[in-house]
């Protein structure tokens, strides 16, 4: 039965809500500052406040909305893209950065259904070259791109 009202919208906007309402008060504990000369507290109250104004807009708009069937879960994507950084923390300080993040890629490349073994291969070889790149020798971050796990 279709309805004007939906619920999964109007409960995700309650939960913005909330969650901005929760962060704006404990920002409030720290020094806001100015806009020019911004305090710690500062960032942290904006984007509460963009949180509040997202959810009131979700919730708004679900006031007018039909109702729409939830759908199948998508047990392949929670499979595969929820232990990925799970596999990356659990890995990193022993294998290092590279294998890490190749694992990582690996994993989470099975998400989908139209990935197969080889092209999850070039994807993961694909991330870890330019992470490396990038966060290694562009930003010059200091982590260990072998870790002690491995005989180098």
């Amino acid at each position: 039965m279709k309805t004007a009202f939906d619920p999964t919208d109007a409960a995700a906007g309650v939960l913005f809500i909330l969650f901005g309402l929760f962060f704006g008060v404990q920002s409030l504990g720290l020094d806001l500052g100015t806009a020019f000369r911004m305090g710690p507290g500062y960032f942290p109250l904006i984007l509460s406040g963009v949180l509040i104004l997202l959810g009131a807009v979700i919730l708004a708009g679900s006031l007018g909305a039909t109702a729409q069937d939830f759908g199948a879960m998508a047990w392949r994507g929670m499979l595969f893209i929820l232990p990925a950084p799970i596999v990356f923390g659990l890995t990193v300080r022993g294998l290092g950065f590279v294998p890490s993040i190749f694992l990582t890629a690996f994993v989470a490349g099975f998400a989908s259904l139209k990935m197969s073994p080889a092209r999850a291969l070039v994807l993961a070889v694909a991330i870890t070259i330019f992470s490396t790149l990038v966060f290694s020798y562009g930003l010059g971050l200091p982590f260990r791109r072998f870790g002690p796990w491995l005989p180098m």
